[in-house]
């Protein structure tokens, strides 16, 4: 390695480095046998700054891989830039972005939803994306989202609506929505929030929604420390907010928790009148010289008592947290994770949760790097977990990624199959399975 890449910050070298070459592949190379269950396109999103540069990870503009499986076959693989203005006029500064709803750098996440494919990202609008990747333009719920999106809503297990939020530098701080299966925005409701905040992720069950209000505040002296404009500020104290899916600000019920970050929960869920969180919790963020793990924690709320109760699951470091999508916001035996290693934000293997027994399986990627470990159920399955988790997974020696695609049965067993890429995908965010027929 160079003296130059060496100075450079994790995000802009090794795999975490940007590609700039959009290209089609199709007809991959696939070793094992693809289940012909499996009909769709496997969706990741991640930064990829196109002028080689950001002052963070989660600053440079979004590109979208994608591999369209059919039949037992992978019959393409696309990578995109998400077009918005912001890459289209490429000199202007991510920062300066933020009072303009469709400048996003809309690199977080990607999602499926009555008929439409969304990339994501929480300061700005929603970029509608066509099934082969290219761009369509920012999407507002037909006029009725006029303002930002957070990149983690919950599409209900139960009932298909889309439960969102966002946050902002200015009252409101926090406004929650609610839209239906069929894509109508049903809700737009201001939440009361002492200040400005970093809420990155929220939780919904069958009946509730639950914010977290933790202590990463905007504050634009952060740019100087971390490259983003907030930072860890104890002071503003830690609690969850209770409300009714179809609730009012006036309805949310506010419980103190002990100070920490949260990216990413697994899933929540009732149980008579008290709440289950699973999150993976961190005992600070964006505090400079600290790096502080996400670790596999339990909430429990009590709603008769006014509490909340925190528990350890796992001492392991875990995040990109995914369960079964019928079972968001109902109660779930198991859950998957990405397994950090080597101190750096992608997996060295992938972490199966019982919960139920309280107990795990490892599925060793055996020097692969891989991304979010993504569920998608056998649609002839009985059980929660007959299915397979699918993957972006980076071969160092080769210099090239693949797709394995792990049975969730046997877990800690090889992959059953790998859809081998002409090309490497750099290390990113989030992603999702969209079936045919979406």
């Amino acid at each position: 390695m160079s003296e130059q890449q060496q100075e450079q910050p994790f995000w802009l070298k090794d795999n975490f480095a940007p590609v700039y070459e959009e290209i089609t592949a199709t007809d991959l190379e696939v070793s094992g046998e693809i289940p012909r269950e499996l009909n769709g396109r496997l969706l990741r999103n991640g930064a990829n700054p196109q002028n080689g540069w950001s002052a963070h990870w989660f600053l440079g503009n979004g590109m979208l891989h994608g591999v369209e499986i059919q039949d037992g076959k992978a019959n393409w693989y696309r990578n995109r830039y998400v077009k918005t203005p912001l890459y289209l006029n490429s000199d202007d500064e991510v920062m300066d972005s933020l009072g303009d709803l469709t400048k996003s750098v809309a690199n977080t996440h990607v999602i499926h939803h009555a008929g439409k494919i969304l990339a994501l990202e929480e300061a700005h609008l929603p970029f509608e994306v066509s099934d082969d990747l290219e761009t369509v333009g920012p999407y507002n719920f037909g006029g009725k989202l006029n303002g930002a999106m957070t990149a983690h809503p919950k599409t209900c297990g139960e009932t298909g609506e889309l439960i969102s939020f966002a946050y902002g530098m200015t009252e409101p701080y926090l406004t929650y929505h609610r839209t239906s299966p069929t894509g109508e925005m049903l809700q737009v409701e201001p939440i009361t929030v002492k200040g400005a905040t970093m809420v990155h992720d929220f939780n919904i069950t069958r009946n509730h929604v639950v914010f977290m209000d933790l202590p990463v505040v905007w504050d634009f002296e952060g740019m100087e420390s971390s490259g983003l404009p907030v930072v860890w500020d104890e002071s503003y104290g830690a609690r969850l907010g209770v409300m009714p899916r179809n609730g009012t600000d006036a309805d949310v019920r506010w419980f103190d928790i002990n100070p920490c970050y949260v990216f990413h929960p697994m899933n929540a869920y009732e149980e008579g009148n008290k709440i289950i969180l699973d999150v993976c919790r961190m005992e600070t963020a964006m505090k400079p010289g600290v790096n502080s793990p996400p670790q596999l924690y339990r909430w429990v709320i009590d709603l008769d008592k006014g509490t909340v109760s925190e528990s350890q699951t796992d001492d392991r470091t875990v995040d990109f947290t995914r369960i079964c999508d019928t079972r968001v916001g109902l109660k779930n035996r198991y859950g998957y994770g990405a397994a950090f290693g080597g101190g750096m934000p992608v997996a060295v293997g992938f972490l199966k949760y019982d919960l139920e027994k309280d107990s795990s399986e490892y599925h060793d990627l055996g020097g692969g790097l891989g991304s979010e470990p993504v569920f998608v159920k056998d649609p002839n399955g009985k059980d929660e977990d007959d299915g397979w988790v699918l993957s972006y997974v980076y071969q160092p020696e080769i210099n090239k990624s693949e797709i394995v695609i792990v049975d969730s049965r046997a877990f800690d067993k090889d992959p059953v199959a790998r859809i081998h890429l002409p090309v490497r995908v750099p290390a990113g965010f989030h992603g999702n399975w969209v079936p045919d027929g979406y």
